[in-house]
């Protein structure tokens, strides 16, 4: 049963459903699409490892892949579909420009907001075979924290069992190699697009604010963000940037539909954006 369109007490109106007419994130519907998806989580959850994600930080740290414009990348994305998204099927460029334009609208005076919606996801060149091609489960899907253990809240939790650091020792407890209350900073999360991302801003030395970069790294850390895991692990930082991250996560989520957008009408704005944030170049 699809829900009904709902308005916040901070304006903000929750569509009634996703792309495919369905619930949002809804990953126990029986439908094609779902059954994919499942697939592709059992997968990630199996293969990502704390070891794994820090050798991967490692090779891409070295960012000689490429040295291209935010635009370039973005244009990029057009191919790509993201196996992991019970919601949407649209090349990556449309759910872009979905999100930033719905922020664009409520948040007129925030344009650190606007950009950071256009680039969250652009660390999914990692799908480009410049980049390796490395395959779905390395780059997209729900991300979570490595070397402690895993929530049962995380979408598809049952997969975990196979992982080889279910029954570590160390990574099996709750605060694994970690402390509490050390910040998200010092959290190995598993690899992907946001990790990729977050690490290209900081190395090409972006002028975005703390909470953008935030918002990058963990967007799609949901065990946190929706279901209130791993709070532990947070500093004071963390927790006056998770107010942005709610904020980006409904327009992240909500503005999946099949609502176009002109891209040559938008694009002089977002490259001025682009422009007072980012190096005309990155290394990537």
């Amino acid at each position: 049963m699809v829900t009904q369109v709902v308005k916040g007490d901070d304006g903000f109106t929750v569509p009634g459903s996703n792309a495919f007419g369905h619930n949002f994130r809804d990953y126990d519907k029986e439908t094609a699409r779902q059954a994919s998806v499942e697939e592709f989580y059992k997968t990630q959850h199996i293969n990502q490892t704390y070891e794994y994600a820090n050798k991967m930080k490692k090779e891409y740290g070295k960012f000689n892949r490429a040295e291209m414009s935010i635009w370039e990348c973005v244009e990029l994305l057009n191919s790509f579909i993201d196996e992991s998204d019970p919601d949407l099927d649209e090349p990556q460029i449309e759910h872009l420009l979905q999100s930033a334009e719905a922020i664009r609208r409520d948040f007129p005076n925030e344009d650190w907001l606007h950009l950071t919606a256009l680039v969250h996801d652009l660390g999914k060149v990692l799908l480009h075979e410049s980049f390796g091609s490395l395959p779905q489960w390395a780059v997209v899907g729900d991300t979570f924290p490595l070397g402690c253990e895993f929530s049962d809240k995380i979408v598809h939790y049952k997969f975990f069992k196979e992982n080889v650091d279910f029954k570590h020792p160390v990574y099996s407890t709750k605060l694994g190699v970690y402390k509490e209350n050390c910040g998200l900073d010092k959290v190995t999360m598993s690899w992907g697009h946001d990790e990729y991302m977050y690490m290209v801003a900081l190395e090409n030395k972006t002028t975005l604010p703390p909470a953008a970069l935030f918002i990058i790294r963990f967007h799609s850390f949901y065990a946190l963000h929706r279901e209130g895991e791993y709070t532990y692990l947070m500093n004071d930082q963390d927790k006056d940037n998770m107010k942005w991250l709610k904020i980006f996560n409904k327009y992240d989520l909500y503005s999946k539909s099949k609502e176009r957008i002109n891209v040559d009408e938008v694009k002089p704005y977002y490259m001025s954006l682009i422009q007072k944030y980012f190096p005309a170049k990155l290394k990537w």
